[in-house]
């Protein structure tokens, strides 16, 4: 039965049954409580979200479903209730069943395998499965691009960073739920996969691409799945940051969701917020408020997942909001309508009242066991096996000590592992908390090393390893061991991981056999989750991914660990074309750049790459010199490249390399070509001068793509809309994983003579817990140099030895805590006569008087992390102000830092770009030019 039915016109007279149709809502326990019944009796709730925390077995659920049916057909409810369920597989599925539910692979596990077909056919079984138990909503699939893979908690749950090869599984996985008679949802709208994710719950994660950018990349399998039909979709709690777009809540957004997706992406059915009770949305609006907004920016159903106190809030709010006339009677008609067109395609009494249930999975766990397996063995990927280490065979004898390592990571939510755990803490076991949530990291690999020790005569040595890095116990079992595997779970984002596996592999690489024939102890490391953790690091010789670590996950792995079958997965999206680094087409003669010979020749060409940008774009080029490249300085090697033309003295193209002591790391600081000779290979083989040439610095640890000196390009520029697509894609291929970048800008603050700092703000910063002062000279080097030590960005100790060096031009901000005088924080400051201006070429171009402020650092124990930011940065630009200065610019800001609090400065982006870093053993495949 759905809205289009006539009879029903008269019973949605009734506001309170109306309004119940537009809400979604949790609940805790795993039967039918007292709150959730008060809530479909009473408020007429319409749709339920079912979690982890209410679901026990297949059979639990049937009957807690058919309950919560029961219970609404009783009240008087026109239609069934929604039930909504997160079964994505992998590491998320909400219904774990070890006899009645089958396990498949993520969603970046199912792009491994290649094949959209299987993909459907895991589709199809999921939903099998959860619709027999009455389900009739499916939240997923999930339609996120994954464009920043760093501190990026969505990981595998999205097929990868391509967004068509992300379109073609969403639909694929749409198809299957289809089939199986369910609704789906996409998520999350405008897409997670660049936000970051900070440390704080009160801190709202930002997408902070142009709606342009998200329309070339991130928004291509949303307006894919419209077009196929898709039922439902969930717009995200993140916040929007970008030229004209400044939204604090995207599902509370009328811009977002009745503009871009209702009006631009043509979405007609149902719209559900994200979960209002999200504590940066609670804290910062309110759950009644919330509501209101969340219904007049256009959702058709307010999402609420847990607090009962938090739902009624929400209820009251609404019908306040419609008291007030805030909501008219038309928009929730509206509303109405589509959620009931969804249910009529879903769901109706006789399917609710009757479950297929236990009898029905039966019958289907067979083929779905054998479909499991199926997929599982196609996602396993070895993208690596440089020394023949796989099978085990191969290197082991069958007496040899193998060694397992593993990290402690906290069970799936739904999974044995978790099950076990929970139930020995309920049953009141004496073990403290502490022994329990280790404990609960060991169960999650301890059958791993069971499946290894079955299949063997030789023991399997299996310990855990944790932030405390490489222990002497593992340094004696990696002795006793004839070969090594370690497994990591999401190492980019828990960098303990990475580093204890670096630190193991160096180990083995050192360690010689009894024999003396130098051959190194084999290490094969395993990706547990997150295959960027080193798909990019050459130096791991031997590399497999899983995807997810479920125990059937596991399972696979064994096999392929044992050879009982050859592994065909393949690395998703642009990750695995970046394993196969680009040999130039042409190989042009690169030559080292001349200054006496080429300087007025690459004056001319840069003008010439400025003259040649798309219309309308402002080119990070500009003010730019060829004496804007040099450095100069003793304290930093710099090599420069040019590919000309011998005849007439004109360069073709142009690249310039840095190598910053310090740290250890090798800068390409710009390449760029004459936009006539574009996609001859000329900048290709500029490239691959430039790395061989940076290996051979000793020391020489990892590599960048940007300079902070000279601030020209900071690293990919992205302001250009599909321009920064063509250069990810470019620098991707010549092997550098743009997946793993971070943003960074300059910033520009103008007309300082009429500029005040925000009222309040220099109150606020007497609560910074600091002493500020402004010092010049090298006489204050020593505190400051070793203040600056605590950050390892590459160029920060040039640009401080810089300033201290100039004394007439340059001067020192200090923050100090007042009980020691121990510095926290510190930033450069400088004027147009300072030879660090030389260096920083917009503030040339901006035509007026400007000063500049440099590099802040704020040491790590600082809690006021973006208060003290903020007074550095103020106290900077009051200086500036009284020299003189108009305008000021910001030449280096991390994209982690508070963007918002520097608008509120005054402060705007004058250019963004993409910072990408990488080892420098990962160059040393480069082909050869």
């Amino acid at each position: 039965m759905g809205g289009h039915d006539a009879k029903l016109d008269a019973i949605w007279d009734d506001t309170d049954g109306l309004l119940g149709q537009l809400f979604m809502m949790g609940f805790e326990g795993t039967t039918v409580t007292p709150q959730i019944r008060k809530l479909i009796q009473e408020h007429h709730l319409g749709s339920i979200l079912l979690t982890a925390k209410n679901l026990k077995s297949a059979e639990q659920t049937t009957q807690l479903v058919l309950e919560l049916q029961q219970c609404a057909r009783d009240a008087g409810h026109p239609v069934p209730l929604a039930i909504g369920l997160d079964q994505e597989n992998g590491g998320v599925n909400s219904l774990f069943d070890e006899i009645y539910i089958r396990q498949y692979p993520s969603a970046m596990g199912l792009a491994a395998t290649g094949s959209r077909e299987l993909a459907y056919e895991v589709a199809k079984a999921t939903a099998e499965e959860i619709a027999t138990c009455g389900i009739n909503l499916m939240m997923g699939p999930c339609l996120d691009v994954l464009t920043n893979a760093r501190n990026q908690p969505l990981g595998v749950r999205t097929t990868g960073d391509d967004p068509q090869e992300v379109s073609s599984y969403g639909v694929a996985f749409m198809r299957g739920y289809k089939e199986a008679g369910l609704a789906t949802m996409g998520k999350h709208f405008p897409s997670y996969g660049s936000l970051e994710f900070l440390g704080s719950a009160l801190d709202v994660p930002t997408i902070t691409e142009s709606l342009e950018s998200l329309s070339l990349n991130a928004l291509v399998p949303f307006r894919n799945a419209i077009k196929e039909g898709l039922d439902a979709m969930m717009v995200g709690g993140c916040a929007m940051s970008s030229a004209g777009l400044n939204v604090m809540h995207a599902c509370l957004s009328e811009q977002v969701v009745n503009d871009l997706l209702r009006n631009d992406l043509h979405f007609n059915g149902v719209v559900i917020s994200d979960c209002l009770e999200m504590e940066a949305l609670s804290h910062n609006i309110g759950v009644g408020g919330g509501t209101v907004m969340a219904i007049n920016a256009g959702c058709d159903i307010v999402l609420l997942c847990r607090s009962f106190a938090h739902q009624q809030e929400a209820i009251s709010g609404l019908k306040l909001g419609i008291e007030n006339g805030m909501i008219s009677r038309d928009r929730l008609t509206e509303s109405l309508q589509r959620v009931l067109d969804m249910k009529a395609k879903c769901t109706t009494w006789e399917k609710a009242m009757n479950p297929l249930g236990i009898t029905a999975l039966s019958k289907l766990q067979p083929s779905h066991t054998t479909l499991s397996t199926r997929a599982y063995n196609s996602s396993i990927t070895v993208v690596r096996d440089k020394h023949r280490l796989l099978p085990l065979s191969n290197i082991m004898e069958p007496e040899d000590e193998l060694l397992l390592l593993t990290p402690l990571v906290k069970p799936l939510v739904a999974s044995a592992a978790s099950r076990a755990l929970s139930e020995q803490v309920t049953s009141g076991s004496p073990e403290p908390a502490i022994s329990a949530s280790v404990m609960s990291g060991e169960r999650v690999f301890r059958e791993l090393g069971r499946s290894l020790a079955r299949q063997r005569s030789g023991r399997v040595l299996h310990t855990s390893y944790t932030a405390n890095g490489v222990r002497p116990q593992h340094e004696n079992l990696i002795n006793r061991a004839s070969a090594i595997i370690i497994v990591t779970a999401d190492a980019n984002r828990n960098l303990y991981q990475h580093g204890f596996t670096k630190h193991v592999s160096m180990i083995c690489n050192m360690q010689y056999s009894a024999s003396g024939d130098k051959r190194e102890k084999p290490v094969i490391v395993v990706a547990a989750s997150s295959p960027y953790d080193f798909a990019m690091d050459q130096t791991i010789g031997t590399y497999i991914c899983t995807y997810d670590f479920t125990e059937t996950a596991l399972n696979s792995l064994v096999k392929v660990l044992y050879g009982e079958f050859a592994p065909a997965g393949a690395l998703p999206g642009t990750i695995s074309q970046s394993q196969k680094l680009s040999q130039s087409k042409q190989h042009w003669l690169v030559e080292a750049f001349n200054e006496e010979r080429d300087s007025h020749a690459l004056d001319a060409l840069i003008r010439t790459v400025i003259e040649g940008n798309t219309p309308g774009l402002h080119s990070e080029l500009a003010g730019t010199s060829s004496s804007s490249l040099l450095l100069r300085n003793a304290d930093i090697p710099e090599a420069h490249f040019v590919v000309r033309n011998s005849s007439t003295l004109a360069l073709y193209g142009f690249c310039s390399t840095y190598y910053f002591k310090a740290t250890g790391t090798g800068v390409i600081g710009a390449v760029f070509v004459d936009p006539g000779r574009r996609k001859l290979s000329i900048g290709h083989s500029l490239h691959n001068r430039a790395i061989r040439t940076l290996l051979q610095w000793e020391g020489i640890k990892r590599f960048q793509l940007g300079s902070r000196l000279p601030s020209i390009y900071l690293g990919i520029p992205t302001g250009h809309g599909s321009e920064r697509k063509r250069l990810r894609s470019w620098f991707a291929n010549l092997g550098w994983n743009t997946a793993l970048s971070r943003a960074v800008c300059s910033m520009v603050a103008r007309n300082l003579s009429t500029w005040t700092p925000p009222p309040g703000m220099a109150k606020s910063l007497q609560s910074a817990g600091a002493d500020f002062d402004l010092v010049y000279g090298w006489e204050y080097a020593g505190p400051v140099l070793d203040h600056i030590r605590t950050n390892n960005r590459q160029g920060l100790a040039e640009v401080y030895k810089m300033a201290l060096a100039d004394p007439s031009a340059c001067g020192i901000i200090r923050a100090k805590r007042p009980e020691d005088g121990a510095l926290v924080g510190t930033v450069v400051l400088y004027n147009m006569h300072s030879q660090l201006a030389d260096f920083v070429p917009a503030m040339k171009d901006l035509g007026e008087m400007a000063g500049g402020i440099s590099s802040p650092v704020i040491s790590p124990s600082v809690g006021e992390y973006s208060t003290l930011l903020q007074g550095l940065i103020l106290l900077g630009m009051r200086q500036i102000k009284q020299q003189g200065c108009n305008a000021c610019i910001l030449d280096y800001m991390d994209g982690d830092g508070n963007f918002d609090g520097l608008s509120t400065m005054g402060f705007t982006t004058l250019h963004n770009f993409e910072e990408v870093s990488c080892d420098a053993a990962t160059m040393t495949m480069l082909p050869p030019s």
